[in-house]
């Protein structure tokens, strides 16, 4: 058994683990528990929702804007030029 074959057990049974004691607490276990858990699950939920939306506008506000597409023809014909002249060259 590899080292990946190992970690994804692992995963698997933490993962199962964590849904029997969740399920645990939030059915057989006081009601404040319960409703804690619910707002902690809550909370956790919208937090990462808008914590990768606020990832996304941080990421669009700061990244520089693309060149525009004439802009990289215009480069790739000089490049293609260069390459042209230094094989009439050689030849």
């Amino acid at each position: 058994m590899n080292r990946d074959q190992m970690l994804g057990i692992i995963l698997l049974l933490v993962s199962i683990l964590i849904i029997i004691v969740y399920g645990y607490l939030m059915f057989f276990y006081s009601e404040g528990v319960a409703m804690l858990l619910l707002k902690l699950t809550a909370f956790i939920a919208v937090a990462g929702v808008f914590g990768i939306l606020a990832w996304i506008g941080y990421t669009l506000a700061t990244t520089p804007p693309p060149k525009p597409i004439e802009e990289i023809e215009k480069e790739i014909e000089e490049e293609l030029k260069k390459l042209e002249s230094e094989t009439q060259k050689q030849q």
